[in-house]
């Protein structure tokens, strides 16, 4: 090694520029994990981004809060809770709301390091392809589950407070986070899909509502014809095709809850077959996305 005034020229000398070896712990994989899964669950709803990108996640986040506020606020002023809320229906009826924010936030968390090339930077460190793709996933699974699931925390919190009965509402609760749960799983997976090969933003975020808004409404449409034509077998097979009917089929038939579509599966076989469709949905999604993520690393 060169030391300064030595070599032939300016190309064999190593200048001191005040940088100082590291000699602290190294922190490993699960460290930077938390970290990438930490950071992405926080831009999802704009912290640590520019103002703008709070606007949108905050404003639908307030939206979604508010009808359970004012549900809230009647249970607890007039003394209603036998049949007033329908936990897992609540969901199903601010569709577009939840729509919305995941078309909107999966291509954060995805689009953006595929277009720019950041992936390979993250790689560089001791997480592989397959590592990223999930954790990226996570992040976006739990800011989804936290969107959904903090109004039917509230509207529970408030049913207590107006003395409902305890037992009932809570079996009721456990059900629709079960179901919740599932929700955000089913969603996280498409959208992710969706971002993660829509390099474009705003493609992504189109494709992402087009897909979840008409497929529901194709599904309740197909419903409402098949069974005024006395073919419930069709209707159950229709709801299939619609993460908000999946899920909802799951909840109505083996979880004790209330259908919000025209049509439930029925039976505890026809329960058992969307549970497995939605799980299928989820296991086959990831797979896709992690060897997506494997390839583009290999570029």
């Amino acid at each position: 090694m060169a030391l300064p005034g030595e070599g032939p020229g300016p190309g064999g000398v190593i200048h001191d520029i005040g940088y100082r070896p590291y000699t602290g712990p190294r922190l490993g994989t699960a460290s930077a994990a938390r970290s990438l899964f930490a950071t992405g669950l926080l831009n999802a709803y704009g912290i640590g981004r520019s103002g703008r990108a709070k606007i949108l996640p905050m404003v639908l986040l307030a939206f979604m809060l508010v009808p359970a506020a004012i549900m809230v606020a009647i249970m607890v002023t007039l003394g209603l809770t036998e049949g007033f809320i329908n936990y897992g229906s609540y969901p199903v009826q601010l569709m577009l709301l939840i729509v919305i924010f995941v078309a909107a936030q999966a291509p954060v968390l995805f689009s953006r390091d595929l277009r720019s090339g950041a992936i390979s930077l993250y790689l560089a460190r001791p997480l592989g392809a397959s590592a990223f793709a999930l954790i990226r996933w996570s992040s976006l699974f739990v800011a989804v589950l936290v969107f959904v699931g903090v109004p039917i925390i509230v509207l529970y919190v408030g049913a207590l407070s107006a003395e409902a009965d305890f037992a009932e509402h809570t079996g009721e609760f456990a059900a629709a986070m079960v179901g919740v749960i599932l929700l955000a799983a089913v969603l996280a997976t498409l959208s992710a899909l969706v971002a993660a090969h829509t390099r474009r933003r705003g493609l992504a975020v189109g494709v992402t509502i087009i897909a979840l808004l008409i497929s529901t409404g194709v599904v309740t449409a197909v419903q409402a014809i098949t069974s005024e034509m006395g073919n419930e077998a069709g209707a159950r097979i229709a709801g299939l095709f619609s993460p908000f009917s999946l899920v909802d089929g799951v909840q109505a038939e083996l979880l004790g809850g209330v259908s919000s579509f025209q049509v439930s599966p029925g039976t505890t076989a026809w329960g058992l077959l969307y549970l497995a469709v939605a799980l299928a949905v989820i296991a086959g999604g990831l797979w896709v996305l992690v060897r997506y993520y494997r390839k583009q690393a290999g570029r």
